[in-house]
């Protein structure tokens, strides 16, 4: 056949110019689709990034609002006589009670000032003083000109007649419908405080001439009838140092006694033994020349709250010390009004107050997040009672004209602040200020301590231990796979290692949570061996195959070298284990935990070596499948250039190829990073999820993306503890995103600077 021949038949196989063209259009189409699905694939992605964002954010911004008060208007009371003693709003908003210094006990309703009752109270004498229990028990106590005290509490029962709710208030009488003498020789009640309680209550009294006078009363059930209490009476003298009492505040489990005058001289009184009081510490509560204007209780009856006439309010609460004593200590300042405060009045749920001025205003404050949250004016200057709802949803101001002011108050999220997310916070009962993380707790005067600060640093705990385990196994390992083993080997090895990544971490939390952690703490001298003895056993066990006669060590391919250390591995883990009880009888007294114990190390059986073992598992095939590939990719003519310029194959290995593939390892390191740190089951189950600040590889963390699984489900939506965890998730996001941003600039000058090799 001639070369023409061949050339047309050649031709005949090729399409025509119109089949050519549809071709081509096909695959224009084709490329171009690809071009627009990929672009636009990219573009949904930033568009959904960005989303998560904006929600986020849309969950968090409000927990850094300040409060906002709407005014409800004014009302006057139709009967109500004399100057108002107290005043008292009730949940709901809508029945208030107002004591006047006749004794007469006045409910009327806010909306228009009707009454609702009014109750006189059988007084014999003029009263000198006035006290409030804790809100929430309704007890009030007046102390009159004869040395009598009048104890009553006021209810409110909500009945629904016709399906519409009807605010019905009770006045009771616990001890009684006649007053009670306090001092034998009539002498006038000028200062008391009261605190009751199911199975006591105690009330203590400053008389003329200085005399400070403590009632006991102990509360015992009938048997047969629960309602039927009787009570058995102690009454004891304090030894008070003070010339005027000006305030005595008793706190709500009523162990301690405040006494205070109007120059801030204080005596802090034991109260446990209510037989014997004891001086705990004297001190003074301002700095010279202030005088003391107002002082309350926070809700819980912890701290107390002082307002001086500067405007300044300090926070003070009892702080153990270290002969077990406590110490009344002064804790944080708010100086945020400039006149002198006249009436403080605490939320019954949250540590939150308000507090208010003789210019009439108000100012809102929560003491643990150190907030200020607004400050307003809801009254003529001379304002001189307030009276705050249950909710903290109302405020009840009396205006000197004589008429009462309602501020309806806004108030969702004053727990949050940036010191409170990620400062040191002194916590009520605690010996010094510290990052906590505690949401929830049965205890109706619960102080939340939500600090980021412990479960941020639980999140890079993990991870580093994490890394320190899986980043030298997977980028050894991989370098070992891509550049020294053989191709048989290498493509059965790689597939191995990258199939590890499709194990549910789940599984993997489950066995390092119930498996691993105690076979760790049965083993603990074993454990160690193996992680010191393994690479020392490898390259002694290297350099004798080395040393063997050529005939013996050459006859294994090369390449093929690394099973050879399989075996090795096995027997030093069999080994170590084995020694592992011998060497703790000998050289731990049989107990390693108990040891570490008696040496202050304490031992947490799910620890961050648990976590690091389980999280190193998951995160090796990341890093060894990204790296291996980087490596294998490196050009081979870079490699056979450097041999063939007489450069051994570890200078080659050193000095081309980790260079040229540095951009993708680095990679790799960060992705295994981003997913050691967001991981959550693995934490989840074999951390304990103990928010502490401790480095020690024998102690547990928690983390946020564990702290989010574990909390969100029991969380109450749109309440601070649920937006917290959403600027958990928040922070988490940005620190990914920031770790990866710069991740990729720093890979991308890595690539640029050695591209040109």
């Amino acid at each position: 056949m001639s070369p023409a021949d061949d050339s047309s038949d050649s031709s005949s196989l090729l399409p025509s110019g119109a089949l050519a063209d549809r071709l081509w259009r096909w695959r224009f189409f084709k490329e171009r689709a690809a071009r627009v699905a990929v672009g636009w694939g990219g573009m949904m992605v930033i568009v959904a990034l960005i989303l998560i964002f904006v929600y986020l954010l849309y969950v968090v911004v409000p927990l850094f609002q300040g409060a906002s008060m709407e005014e409800g208007g004014s009302v006057t009371p139709a009967v109500a006589t004399g100057d108002p003693l107290y005043l008292y709003l009730e949940e709901q908003n809508q029945v208030a009670m107002r004591l006047a210094g006749d004794g007469s006990i006045l409910f009327f309703r806010v909306v228009d000032g009707s009454t609702v009752d009014r109750v006189e109270l059988p007084l014999t004498a003029e009263v000198t003083a006035m006290a409030a229990a804790d809100p929430l028990t309704g007890v009030v106590a007046l102390g009159l000109a004869d040395g009598k005290v009048m104890v009553f509490r006021h209810r409110y029962r909500q009945t629904f007649p016709n399906d519409r709710m009807v605010i019905v208030p009770q006045v009771e009488f616990p001890f009684g419908e006649e007053p009670f003498t306090v001092d034998a020789e009539g002498r006038a009640v000028r200062r008391l405080a009261i605190q009751d309680n199911e199975e006591e209550a105690t009330l203590v009294a400053a008389v003329e001439g200085g005399v400070v006078r403590l009632v006991h009363f102990a509360k015992e059930s009938s048997f047969l009838d629960e309602d039927e209490v009787s009570l058995e009476r102690n009454d004891v003298v304090v030894p008070s140092r003070l010339t005027e009492v000006r305030w005595v505040r008793l706190n709500l489990q009523q162990h301690h006694l405040y006494l205070v005058d109007d120059l801030g001289q204080a005596e802090f009184f034991d109260l446990r033994d209510k037989a014997s009081p004891t001086l705990l510490q004297r001190l003074v509560l301002s700095p010279p020349g202030r005088r003391i204007t107002a002082m309350e209780f926070l809700t819980g009856g912890i701290s107390v709250m002082v307002g001086d006439e500067t405007g300044r309010i300090t926070q003070w609460f009892p702080v153990r010390g270290g002969e077990g004593t406590q110490k009344l200590t002064r804790i944080r300042d708010f100086d945020a009004q400039r006149d002198p405060i006249v009436a403080i009045a605490a939320e019954s749920g949250r540590k939150g107050f308000v507090a208010l001025d003789a210019r009439g205003r108000m100012g809102v404050y929560h003491a643990t997040a150190h907030r200020v949250l607004g400050i307003r004016e809801v009254a003529p200057a001379g304002a001189s009672h307030i009276a705050l709802s249950p909710r903290a949803d109302g405020l009840l101001v009396q205006a000197p004209e004589g008429d009462l002011r309602l501020w309806h108050l806004h108030n969702e999220h004053p727990e949050v602040s940036w010191s409170s997310l990620w400062g040191k916070v002194w916590y009520e009962g605690h010996e010094a200020p510290k990052w906590l993380w505690q949401s929830s707790s049965s205890s109706q005067d619960f102080e939340p301590k939500l600090s980021l600060t412990p479960i941020s640093f639980g999140t890079l705990k993990a991870a580093f231990y994490a890394m320190i385990i899986a980043a030298p196994l997977a980028i050894l390992g991989a370098i070992y796979t891509a550049y020294f083993m053989a191709p048989g080997m290498r493509r059965k090895i790689k597939p191995t290692i990258e199939i590890m990544e499709a194990l549910p971490t789940v599984i993997l939390g489950f066995l390092a949570g119930l498996w691993l952690a105690p076979t760790v703490e049965a083993n603990l001298p074993g454990i160690f061996s193996l992680l010191l003895l393994t690479p020392l056993a490898i390259l002694l066990a290297s350099w004798v195959w080395y040393r063997l006669p050529h005939r013996i060590n050459g006859g294994v391919p090369e390449g093929w070298d690394a099973l050879l250390l399989v075996p090795v591995v096995l027997a030093v883990a069999w080994l170590c284990f084995s020694l592992s009880k011998p060497v703790e009888v000998a050289f731990f007294g049989g107990d390693m935990r108990l040891w570490l114990t008696s040496r202050g190390i304490d031992f947490d059986q799910r620890n961050s070596l648990v976590v690091g073992l389980a999280m190193g598992f998951a995160v090796i095939p990341t890093i060894f499948s990204i790296t291996e590939d980087a490596i294998f990719s490196v050009p081979k003519h870079l490699t056979q250039g450097s041999l063939a310029l007489g450069a051994t194959p570890w200078q080659t290995l050193s000095r081309v190829v980790i260079l040229t593939a540095s951009p993708g390892i680095f990679s790799a390191v960060m992705i295994g990073l981003g997913r050691a740190v967001g991981e959550t089951m693995i934490v989840l189950m074999a951390t304990g999820n103990t928010p502490v600040m401790d480095w020690s590889i024998f102690q547990g963390m928690r983390t946020l993306s564990a702290n989010i699984a574990v909390e969100v489900p029991e969380s109450e939506v749109g309440s601070t503890h649920y937006r917290v965890l959403f600027l958990a998730g928040l922070v988490l996001f940005v620190f990914t995103f920031v770790i990866n941003t710069l991740a990729e600039v720093i890979r991308q000058r890595l690539r640029n600077k050695y591209s040109s090799l």
